[in-house]
Protein backbone atom coordinates (compact mmCIF):
# COMPACT_ATOMS: atom_id res chain seq x y z
CA UNK A 1 0.00 0.00 0.00
CA UNK A 2 0.88 3.62 -0.77
CA UNK A 3 1.01 6.08 2.35
CA UNK A 4 -1.88 7.77 2.86
CA UNK A 5 -1.01 10.94 1.54
CA UNK A 6 -4.11 12.72 0.72
CA UNK A 7 -4.68 14.81 -1.94
CA UNK A 8 -1.15 15.03 -3.66
CA UNK A 9 0.94 16.14 -7.03
CA UNK A 10 3.45 13.91 -7.77
CA UNK A 11 6.29 14.15 -10.59
CA UNK A 12 5.96 17.77 -10.79
CA UNK A 13 9.41 19.54 -9.12
CA UNK A 14 9.66 21.75 -11.72
CA UNK A 15 7.92 25.15 -11.54
CA UNK A 16 4.66 25.40 -12.93
CA UNK A 17 4.89 26.95 -16.85
CA UNK A 18 4.19 30.63 -17.38
CA UNK A 19 0.77 31.42 -19.62
CA UNK A 20 2.05 31.96 -23.08
CA UNK A 21 0.85 31.96 -26.80
CA UNK A 22 -0.40 28.70 -27.56
CA UNK A 23 2.28 26.21 -28.70
CA UNK A 24 2.25 24.38 -32.19
CA UNK A 25 1.79 20.78 -32.15
CA UNK A 26 5.39 20.40 -32.06
CA UNK A 27 5.42 21.49 -28.64
CA UNK A 28 4.85 17.78 -28.02
CA UNK A 29 2.82 17.73 -24.05
CA UNK A 30 3.88 14.55 -22.42
CA UNK A 31 0.61 12.71 -21.26
CA UNK A 32 0.67 11.33 -17.42
CA UNK A 33 1.07 7.65 -18.64
CA UNK A 34 4.63 8.60 -19.63
CA UNK A 35 5.47 10.69 -16.91
CA UNK A 36 4.37 7.64 -15.07
CA UNK A 37 6.82 5.32 -16.68
CA UNK A 38 9.77 8.12 -17.12
CA UNK A 39 9.98 9.66 -13.67
CA UNK A 40 7.42 8.18 -11.22
CA UNK A 41 7.02 4.23 -11.31
CA UNK A 42 8.10 3.57 -8.03
CA UNK A 43 4.49 4.46 -7.01
CA UNK A 44 3.38 1.29 -8.83
CA UNK A 45 6.07 -1.07 -8.51
CA UNK A 46 5.86 -3.99 -6.25
CA UNK A 47 1.67 -3.11 -6.09
CA UNK A 48 -1.03 -5.25 -7.72
CA UNK A 49 -2.86 -2.58 -10.61
CA UNK A 50 -6.09 -2.06 -10.91
CA UNK A 51 -6.50 0.26 -14.19
CA UNK A 52 -9.43 1.81 -15.33
CA UNK A 53 -8.70 2.68 -19.19
CA UNK A 54 -10.26 2.46 -22.91
CA UNK A 55 -8.86 2.91 -25.59
CA UNK A 56 -7.62 6.70 -25.14
CA UNK A 57 -5.23 5.47 -22.49
CA UNK A 58 -2.47 5.10 -24.30
CA UNK A 59 1.00 6.97 -25.04
CA UNK A 60 1.86 9.22 -27.64
CA UNK A 61 2.99 6.27 -29.95
CA UNK A 62 -0.06 4.82 -29.95
CA UNK A 63 1.11 1.86 -26.81
CA UNK A 64 -2.10 1.18 -24.83
CA UNK A 65 -1.85 1.35 -21.07
CA UNK A 66 -2.84 -2.03 -20.66
CA UNK A 67 0.34 -3.42 -22.47
CA UNK A 68 2.63 -1.02 -21.03
CA UNK A 69 1.68 -1.66 -17.72
CA UNK A 70 1.22 -5.17 -18.26
CA UNK A 71 4.90 -4.88 -19.01
CA UNK A 72 6.41 -2.50 -16.97
CA UNK A 73 9.11 -3.87 -14.75
CA UNK A 74 8.11 -4.72 -10.93
CA UNK A 75 4.23 -4.13 -11.70
CA UNK A 76 1.60 -6.63 -11.66
CA UNK A 77 -1.31 -5.24 -13.58
CA UNK A 78 -4.15 -7.70 -11.74
CA UNK A 79 -7.48 -6.12 -12.86
CA UNK A 80 -9.17 -3.89 -15.77
CA UNK A 81 -12.35 -2.02 -15.16
CA UNK A 82 -14.20 -0.88 -18.13
CA UNK A 83 -16.07 2.43 -18.40
CA UNK A 84 -19.61 3.47 -20.77
CA UNK A 85 -18.62 1.86 -24.44
CA UNK A 86 -16.51 -0.48 -23.40
CA UNK A 87 -12.38 -0.78 -22.97
CA UNK A 88 -12.14 -0.71 -26.61
CA UNK A 89 -14.63 2.11 -26.68
CA UNK A 90 -17.20 0.77 -29.81
CA UNK A 91 -20.28 0.05 -27.98
CA UNK A 92 -22.91 3.17 -28.21
CA UNK A 93 -23.90 5.41 -25.60
CA UNK A 94 -25.93 3.41 -22.82
CA UNK A 95 -25.33 0.38 -23.95
CA UNK A 96 -24.66 -2.00 -21.15
CA UNK A 97 -21.33 -3.15 -20.93
CA UNK A 98 -20.35 -6.46 -19.75
CA UNK A 99 -17.72 -8.54 -17.87
CA UNK A 100 -14.71 -9.95 -19.96
CA UNK A 101 -11.25 -11.03 -20.23
CA UNK A 102 -8.60 -8.93 -21.90
CA UNK A 103 -7.57 -11.54 -24.65
CA UNK A 104 -3.94 -10.50 -24.93
CA UNK A 105 -2.85 -10.31 -21.36
CA UNK A 106 -5.57 -12.73 -19.67
CA UNK A 107 -6.34 -9.72 -17.02
CA UNK A 108 -9.86 -9.96 -15.83
CA UNK A 109 -12.14 -6.82 -17.07
CA UNK A 110 -14.78 -5.52 -14.83
CA UNK A 111 -17.40 -3.66 -15.67
CA UNK A 112 -18.18 -0.85 -14.13
CA UNK A 113 -21.17 0.22 -17.13
CA UNK A 114 -23.82 -2.54 -16.61
CA UNK A 115 -24.52 -3.43 -13.27
CA UNK A 116 -22.48 -1.49 -11.07
CA UNK A 117 -20.68 1.97 -11.74
CA UNK A 118 -17.96 1.79 -9.06
CA UNK A 119 -15.77 -1.29 -8.15
CA UNK A 120 -17.43 -3.63 -5.62
CA UNK A 121 -15.35 -4.79 -2.60
CA UNK A 122 -15.08 -8.24 -4.46
CA UNK A 123 -13.39 -6.14 -7.48
CA UNK A 124 -10.95 -4.66 -5.51
CA UNK A 125 -10.05 -7.91 -3.40
CA UNK A 126 -6.44 -8.52 -4.34
CA UNK A 127 -5.97 -5.12 -5.62
CA UNK A 128 -3.17 -2.78 -4.00
CA UNK A 129 -3.78 0.54 -5.84
CA UNK A 130 -6.40 1.85 -8.59
CA UNK A 131 -4.92 3.69 -11.56
CA UNK A 132 -7.51 5.73 -14.17
CA UNK A 133 -6.29 6.77 -17.94
CA UNK A 134 -9.27 7.95 -20.32
CA UNK A 135 -9.35 11.09 -22.42
CA UNK A 136 -12.24 13.49 -20.79
CA UNK A 137 -14.36 15.76 -22.78
CA UNK A 138 -14.27 18.72 -20.68
CA UNK A 139 -18.44 18.57 -20.39
CA UNK A 140 -20.20 17.43 -17.03
CA UNK A 141 -22.44 14.88 -18.82
CA UNK A 142 -19.33 12.78 -20.00
CA UNK A 143 -19.28 9.98 -17.92
CA UNK A 144 -15.87 8.92 -17.69
CA UNK A 145 -15.23 11.64 -14.86
CA UNK A 146 -18.03 10.15 -12.77
CA UNK A 147 -16.66 6.60 -13.39
CA UNK A 148 -13.29 8.19 -12.18
CA UNK A 149 -14.84 10.03 -9.24
CA UNK A 150 -17.08 7.33 -8.13
CA UNK A 151 -14.06 4.82 -8.22
CA UNK A 152 -11.84 6.71 -6.06
CA UNK A 153 -14.63 7.11 -3.77
CA UNK A 154 -14.56 2.75 -3.68
CA UNK A 155 -10.84 2.86 -3.17
CA UNK A 156 -11.02 5.00 -0.51
CA UNK A 157 -13.46 3.16 1.37
CA UNK A 158 -11.38 0.12 0.69
CA UNK A 159 -8.08 2.07 1.82
CA UNK A 160 -6.34 1.86 -1.22
CA UNK A 161 -4.67 4.54 -3.26
CA UNK A 162 -6.59 6.44 -6.34
CA UNK A 163 -3.85 7.30 -9.08
CA UNK A 164 -5.22 9.45 -12.08
CA UNK A 165 -2.25 9.88 -15.22
CA UNK A 166 -3.39 13.10 -16.19
CA UNK A 167 -4.73 13.77 -19.86
CA UNK A 168 -5.75 17.36 -21.61
CA UNK A 169 -8.86 19.12 -21.27
CA UNK A 170 -9.69 19.20 -24.88
CA UNK A 171 -11.83 22.00 -25.53
CA UNK A 172 -8.96 24.20 -23.22
CA UNK A 173 -8.67 24.91 -19.03
CA UNK A 174 -9.75 28.19 -19.23
CA UNK A 175 -13.10 28.16 -20.12
CA UNK A 176 -16.09 28.04 -17.99
CA UNK A 177 -19.32 28.24 -18.73
CA UNK A 178 -22.67 26.52 -18.32
CA UNK A 179 -24.09 26.99 -14.59
CA UNK A 180 -23.69 24.49 -11.79
CA UNK A 181 -25.45 21.36 -11.59
CA UNK A 182 -28.01 21.40 -8.77
CA UNK A 183 -27.53 18.03 -6.58
CA UNK A 184 -31.45 17.33 -6.49
CA UNK A 185 -30.41 16.52 -10.45
CA UNK A 186 -27.65 14.37 -9.83
CA UNK A 187 -27.07 11.65 -11.99
CA UNK A 188 -24.50 9.65 -13.73
CA UNK A 189 -24.77 12.21 -16.56
CA UNK A 190 -23.94 14.70 -13.59
CA UNK A 191 -22.45 13.14 -9.97
CA UNK A 192 -21.36 16.37 -8.22
CA UNK A 193 -22.14 20.18 -8.38
CA UNK A 194 -19.55 20.91 -11.07
CA UNK A 195 -19.54 23.64 -13.61
CA UNK A 196 -21.00 21.92 -17.35
CA UNK A 197 -18.00 23.11 -18.91
CA UNK A 198 -15.27 22.91 -16.00
CA UNK A 199 -12.48 23.78 -17.21
CA UNK A 200 -10.16 21.28 -15.24
CA UNK A 201 -8.33 17.83 -16.25
CA UNK A 202 -9.62 14.79 -14.97
CA UNK A 203 -6.78 15.07 -12.54
CA UNK A 204 -7.58 18.71 -11.44
CA UNK A 205 -11.21 17.95 -11.07
CA UNK A 206 -10.54 15.15 -8.79
CA UNK A 207 -8.31 17.05 -6.49
CA UNK A 208 -11.15 19.13 -6.51
CA UNK A 209 -13.69 16.76 -5.25
CA UNK A 210 -11.12 14.85 -2.69
CA UNK A 211 -9.94 19.06 -1.49
CA UNK A 212 -13.62 19.95 -1.08
CA UNK A 213 -14.48 16.59 0.77
CA UNK A 214 -16.59 15.50 -1.60
CA UNK A 215 -14.74 12.14 -2.88
CA UNK A 216 -12.92 10.22 0.02
CA UNK A 217 -10.16 8.89 -1.11
CA UNK A 218 -5.77 8.93 -1.28
CA UNK A 219 -5.72 10.92 -4.80
CA UNK A 220 -2.44 10.95 -6.57
CA UNK A 221 -2.40 12.79 -10.09
CA UNK A 222 0.78 12.46 -11.91
CA UNK A 223 0.62 15.73 -14.25
CA UNK A 224 1.35 16.17 -18.19
CA UNK A 225 4.17 17.87 -19.00
CA UNK A 226 4.38 20.98 -21.25
CA UNK A 227 0.11 21.45 -20.85
CA UNK A 228 -0.98 25.29 -20.53
CA UNK A 229 -4.76 26.21 -20.18
CA UNK A 230 -5.05 28.21 -23.25
CA UNK A 231 -4.62 24.96 -25.53
CA UNK A 232 -7.07 23.01 -27.40
CA UNK A 233 -6.38 19.38 -27.96
CA UNK A 234 -5.09 19.80 -31.68
CA UNK A 235 -1.97 21.69 -30.17
CA UNK A 236 -1.10 19.40 -27.62
CA UNK A 237 0.96 17.09 -29.92
CA UNK A 238 -0.88 14.23 -28.62
CA UNK A 239 -2.41 12.17 -30.99
CA UNK A 240 -6.32 12.09 -31.18
CA UNK A 241 -7.98 8.82 -30.48
CA UNK A 242 -11.69 9.09 -30.05
CA UNK A 243 -12.77 8.37 -26.15
CA UNK A 244 -16.81 7.11 -27.43
CA UNK A 245 -17.86 6.37 -30.78
CA UNK A 246 -19.48 10.21 -31.79
CA UNK A 247 -16.63 12.51 -30.78
CA UNK A 248 -14.93 13.02 -33.90
CA UNK A 249 -13.68 15.82 -35.06
CA UNK A 250 -12.87 18.96 -32.59
CA UNK A 251 -15.52 20.92 -33.99
CA UNK A 252 -17.90 18.38 -32.25
CA UNK A 253 -15.84 18.61 -29.10
CA UNK A 254 -16.52 22.50 -29.00
CA UNK A 255 -19.71 21.90 -29.60
CA UNK A 256 -20.85 19.06 -27.51
CA UNK A 257 -21.09 20.75 -24.50
CA UNK A 258 -24.06 22.34 -25.80
CA UNK A 259 -25.65 20.33 -29.02
CA UNK A 260 -25.76 16.89 -26.23
CA UNK A 261 -28.97 18.86 -25.16
CA UNK A 262 -30.69 17.71 -28.35
CA UNK A 263 -30.55 14.23 -26.47
CA UNK A 264 -33.01 15.37 -24.22
CA UNK A 265 -35.66 16.45 -27.15
CA UNK A 266 -37.59 14.47 -29.75
CA UNK A 267 -35.14 16.45 -32.12
CA UNK A 268 -31.84 13.91 -33.73
CA UNK A 269 -28.69 15.33 -32.04
CA UNK A 270 -26.52 14.25 -35.06
CA UNK A 271 -25.87 10.59 -34.39
CA UNK A 272 -26.32 7.92 -36.97
CA UNK A 273 -25.23 10.77 -39.55
CA UNK A 274 -21.21 11.56 -40.51
CA UNK A 275 -21.26 14.58 -37.62
CA UNK A 276 -22.82 14.22 -34.80
CA UNK A 277 -23.54 17.08 -32.46
CA UNK A 278 -22.95 19.04 -35.33
CA UNK A 279 -26.52 18.33 -37.07
CA UNK A 280 -29.23 18.55 -35.99
CA UNK A 281 -33.27 17.74 -36.67
CA UNK A 282 -36.29 16.03 -37.00
CA UNK A 283 -38.89 14.58 -39.87
CA UNK A 284 -41.14 17.92 -38.90
CA UNK A 285 -38.24 20.89 -39.50
CA UNK A 286 -39.37 21.56 -42.63
CA UNK A 287 -38.32 25.10 -42.06
CA UNK A 288 -34.88 24.74 -41.34
CA UNK A 289 -33.52 27.18 -43.82
CA UNK A 290 -36.01 29.96 -42.17
CA UNK A 291 -33.95 28.89 -38.51
CA UNK A 292 -30.96 28.99 -39.76
CA UNK A 293 -31.41 32.39 -40.85
CA UNK A 294 -33.41 33.78 -37.50
CA UNK A 295 -30.40 32.22 -35.55
CA UNK A 296 -27.65 33.53 -38.06
CA UNK A 297 -29.14 36.92 -37.15
CA UNK A 298 -28.49 36.70 -34.09
CA UNK A 299 -24.77 36.63 -34.24
CA UNK A 300 -24.00 34.02 -32.03
CA UNK A 301 -20.35 34.00 -31.79
CA UNK A 302 -18.02 31.74 -33.58
CA UNK A 303 -20.73 29.38 -35.68
CA UNK A 304 -22.48 29.39 -38.68
CA UNK A 305 -26.10 27.94 -39.38
CA UNK A 306 -27.16 26.28 -42.56
CA UNK A 307 -29.84 23.89 -43.99
CA UNK A 308 -29.51 20.53 -44.98
CA UNK A 309 -30.51 17.25 -44.72
CA UNK A 310 -29.56 13.09 -44.03
CA UNK A 311 -30.84 9.61 -44.14
CA UNK A 312 -30.59 9.06 -40.63
CA UNK A 313 -28.82 4.90 -39.29
CA UNK A 314 -31.33 2.53 -38.15
CA UNK A 315 -31.22 2.61 -34.62
CA UNK A 316 -30.73 6.41 -34.22
CA UNK A 317 -33.86 8.82 -33.37
CA UNK A 318 -35.53 9.71 -36.68
CA UNK A 319 -33.37 6.26 -37.90
CA UNK A 320 -33.98 5.21 -41.71
CA UNK A 321 -35.52 8.78 -42.67
CA UNK A 322 -33.93 11.53 -44.76
CA UNK A 323 -34.85 14.14 -42.56
CA UNK A 324 -34.07 17.89 -42.69
CA UNK A 325 -31.23 18.96 -40.56
CA UNK A 326 -29.75 22.20 -39.08
CA UNK A 327 -25.79 22.32 -39.58
CA UNK A 328 -23.89 24.35 -37.34
CA UNK A 329 -19.86 25.13 -38.94
CA UNK A 330 -17.36 26.18 -36.22
CA UNK A 331 -16.09 29.18 -37.55
CA UNK A 332 -13.88 30.54 -34.11
CA UNK A 333 -13.74 28.12 -31.65
CA UNK A 334 -12.21 30.57 -29.68
CA UNK A 335 -15.64 32.69 -29.62
CA UNK A 336 -18.27 29.58 -29.91
CA UNK A 337 -20.06 29.34 -26.35
CA UNK A 338 -22.10 26.30 -26.89
CA UNK A 339 -24.04 26.13 -24.07
CA UNK A 340 -25.46 29.90 -25.53
CA UNK A 341 -25.15 28.54 -29.22
CA UNK A 342 -27.51 25.42 -27.92
CA UNK A 343 -29.82 27.11 -25.60
CA UNK A 344 -31.02 29.65 -28.57
CA UNK A 345 -31.14 26.85 -30.90
CA UNK A 346 -33.66 25.36 -28.35
CA UNK A 347 -35.25 28.52 -27.84
CA UNK A 348 -36.25 29.30 -31.78
CA UNK A 349 -37.45 25.75 -32.48
CA UNK A 350 -39.75 25.42 -29.35
CA UNK A 351 -41.18 28.97 -30.35
CA UNK A 352 -41.31 27.63 -34.19
CA UNK A 353 -42.55 24.24 -33.36
CA UNK A 354 -44.42 24.21 -30.24
CA UNK A 355 -46.91 21.37 -31.21
CA UNK A 356 -43.92 19.01 -32.66
CA UNK A 357 -41.15 19.63 -30.06
CA UNK A 358 -41.19 17.59 -27.22
CA UNK A 359 -38.68 17.37 -24.25
CA UNK A 360 -37.53 13.80 -22.94
CA UNK A 361 -38.14 14.01 -19.48
CA UNK A 362 -36.15 13.68 -16.99
CA UNK A 363 -33.06 13.19 -19.25
CA UNK A 364 -32.93 17.10 -20.54
CA UNK A 365 -32.84 18.03 -16.86
CA UNK A 366 -30.50 16.10 -15.75
CA UNK A 367 -27.85 16.88 -18.86
CA UNK A 368 -28.82 20.71 -17.49
CA UNK A 369 -28.47 20.16 -14.21
CA UNK A 370 -31.36 21.73 -13.07
CA UNK A 371 -34.58 22.93 -14.81
CA UNK A 372 -34.07 26.28 -15.04
CA UNK A 373 -32.91 25.83 -18.59
CA UNK A 374 -36.00 24.06 -20.03
CA UNK A 375 -38.23 26.37 -18.36
CA UNK A 376 -36.44 29.37 -19.71
CA UNK A 377 -36.66 27.59 -23.45
CA UNK A 378 -39.95 27.21 -22.86
CA UNK A 379 -40.51 30.52 -21.76
CA UNK A 380 -38.32 32.10 -24.38
CA UNK A 381 -36.24 34.00 -21.16
CA UNK A 382 -32.72 32.21 -22.30
CA UNK A 383 -31.59 35.88 -22.45
CA UNK A 384 -32.51 36.16 -19.19
CA UNK A 385 -30.94 33.10 -17.43
CA UNK A 386 -27.29 33.42 -19.30
CA UNK A 387 -26.23 35.50 -16.93
CA UNK A 388 -27.37 33.65 -14.01
CA UNK A 389 -25.26 30.69 -15.32
CA UNK A 390 -22.51 32.99 -16.02
CA UNK A 391 -22.08 33.92 -12.35
CA UNK A 392 -22.32 30.19 -10.62
CA UNK A 393 -19.80 28.92 -13.06
CA UNK A 394 -17.55 32.40 -12.09
CA UNK A 395 -18.11 31.34 -9.00
CA UNK A 396 -16.83 27.40 -9.75
CA UNK A 397 -14.11 29.09 -11.09
CA UNK A 398 -12.63 30.98 -8.54
CA UNK A 399 -13.53 27.96 -5.87
CA UNK A 400 -11.70 25.05 -7.91
CA UNK A 401 -8.40 27.88 -8.57
CA UNK A 402 -6.78 26.28 -5.85
CA UNK A 403 -7.15 22.46 -7.07
CA UNK A 404 -5.27 23.84 -10.52
CA UNK A 405 -1.99 22.35 -11.49
CA UNK A 406 -1.22 24.22 -14.84
CA UNK A 407 -0.84 28.03 -15.49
Amino acid sequence: MLPAFGVILLGACAPPMRAQQAAPAAAGVVPGIEVLLRDSLSLLRGKRVGLITNQSGRDRQGRSDIDLLYHAPGVKLVALFAPEHGIRGTAEAGARIASDTDAATGVPIYSLYGAVRAPTPAMLDGVDVLVYDIQDAGARFYTFVWTMALSADAAGRAHEPFVVLDRPDPIRGDRVEGGVLDPAYRSFVGEYPVALRYGLTPGELLRYLAGTGQVHADVHVIPMDGWRRSMWYDETGIPWVQPSPNLRSMDALVLYPGLVFFEGTNLSEGRGTEAPFQLVGAGWLTDAGAIARELNGMHLGGVRFDSTSRTIAAGQKWGGRAIPMLHVSVTDRDLVQPVKVAAYMLQVIRRAHPSEFRWALPHMDELAGSDVLRKAIDAGTVAGLLPRLDAQSRAFRRDAAKYRLYR
